[in-house]
């Protein structure tokens, strides 16, 4: 028999998943616009994807802050956001190898040098959103 207490974490737990995919996915439009805008307006893939990783970073400390991960009751915003920026920056250090690497081999495979990015960012958000959540779970709004 499944002890209700656990039942309930599980449940809850399932509940903040879903919150954080939910910022995540705000965060990912923002990303993918900003980044889209900043090529379309001929800037290069590094500076591009960096400022609209950014933004997306700050969308995401506020919404998970407040709506995520707003029922633990510990750090301040001032100890939070410090954390929330060491995981964002390693999780943009992984974000920039994997676009630029599969930018480059799509490219190549294609031809197309104008959109390579596009997949190649699929590709790079897809793997880094683990990291994100379970990064920020165990230490930046760990209970």
């Amino acid at each position: 028999m499944i002890n209700t207490t656990t039942k309930t974490s599980q449940t809850n737990e399932l509940a903040r998943m879903a919150r954080f995919m939910s910022v995540g996915a705000l965060g990912t439009i923002l990303d993918f616009g900003l980044l889209t805008l900043l090529k379309l307006n001929g800037w290069a893939t590094l500076p591009a994807n960096s400022l609209s990783f950014t933004a997306g970073l700050l969308n995401n400390f506020t919404w998970n802050r407040l709506w995520t991960f707003g029922d633990v009751a510990c750090a301040s915003w001032q100890r939070q956001f410090p954390r929330f920026v060491l995981v964002s920056l390693a999780g943009l250090a992984f974000n920039n190898l994997i676009v630029l690497g599969l930018e480059q081999v799509i490219s190549t495979l294609t031809g197309q040098d104008s959109w390579a990015y596009l997949p190649a960012k699929v590709c790079a958000t897809g793997m880094v959103v683990f990291w994100n959540y379970f990064a920020n779970r165990m230490w930046t709004f760990k209970e």
